[in-house]
């Protein structure tokens, strides 16, 4: 069963979209509400700046961050103190995105059936995201003390790991929508666009970094600028059905002072590549045709 997954991901990784396989981008700005934890929440203003140098009049409907948090964490917050419910019962919000931690998390069914009542239309993004530890262990509390060495993973044993969480997201995405009657509910696959770029540094690939640990500011795993652009280019993919390629280099870049202009640009077109090749692949990203992702 491991090798069957194992293969069945990198197939999946090296796959690159067909034109007629995909749905029509979306070309209008979308309002968009958010709740999540640090893994998460800075996409809420970096694909907002990415959206506005696409040209997009993308609005920012409302944010619940909260850290460390499961999303039943975020439905406990009373209304009145939390901006995404109120966006999303004003009707304010076109894409909602959520970034549970481990599953079950009730609360997203809970948050989508609050969007769709208000909004029948609304999208709800969930991100599959990439592994704390570099371990698929779902367990509370969060081990977040736990020693690890990045750069001393083993990719192939990650990229199964991260293949069986993605399954789990998966099948948990397929039973709301199925108990919806419609796909209102998408995946944004961090985790494994995240695999991908680890595999490209350890091949020497990506330009600026030359550790899989300079993707991380900890143990645990909390992003540094490379990954959380990453993130933020998979959802832009998502929000948006359109690739990011030739998108500016995003202001976060700034933050890597060793790292030359050149090599950042050129960082900035890998970032854009992985996600649109993750994310038009994905069989529940919303990319797809219906037909297509079957």
């Amino acid at each position: 069963m491991r090798t069957t997954l194992l293969l069945a991901a990198l197939c999946f990784t090296s796959q690159i979209a067909r034109a007629d396989d995909l749905q029509p981008p979306i070309s209008v700005g979308q309002r968009i509400a958010t709740c999540g934890h640090s893994f998460h929440i800075f996409t809420y203003r970096q694909v907002a700046e990415m959206a506005l140098a696409a040209g997009l009049k993308h609005q920012l409907a409302g944010l619940s961050s909260i850290g460390g948090s499961t999303l039943q964490k975020h439905w406990d917050v009373p209304e009145d103190k939390s901006a995404a419910k109120q966006a999303l019962k004003a009707a304010k919000a076109d894409v909602l995105t959520l970034s549970p931690i481990w599953l079950p998390d009730e609360a997203i069914e809970q948050f989508v059936k609050l969007g769709i009542e208000h909004n029948p239309a609304l999208r709800i993004a969930v991100q599959e995201y990439w592994m704390p530890n570099d371990e698929y262990e779902p367990v509370y509390p969060l081990q977040t003390k736990k020693k690890v060495d990045h750069n001393a993973t083993d990719l192939v044993k990650l990229r199964d790991a991260t293949t069986r969480y993605a399954k789990d997201i998966e099948d948990y995405v397929k039973g709301i929508n199925q108990r919806l009657g419609k796909d209102a509910v998408v995946i944004v696959p961090v985790g494994l666009a995240a695999v991908t770029l680890r595999e490209k540094i350890v091949k020497g690939e990506a330009p600026g970094l030359k550790a899989q640990a300079d993707l991380f500011r900890d143990n645990w795993g909390h992003a540094n600028p490379p990954l959380q652009i990453l993130s933020s280019y998979c959802h832009f993919a998502t929000i948006y059905r359109r690739s990011p390629a030739g998108l500016p280099v995003p202001s976060a870049f700034k933050l890597l002072k060793d790292m030359s202009a050149e090599d950042q640009a050129k960082l900035n077109t890998l970032l854009q590549q992985i996600a649109w090749d993750t994310v038009s692949t994905h069989p529940l990203a919303g990319v797809m045709k219906p037909t297509a992702a079957k």
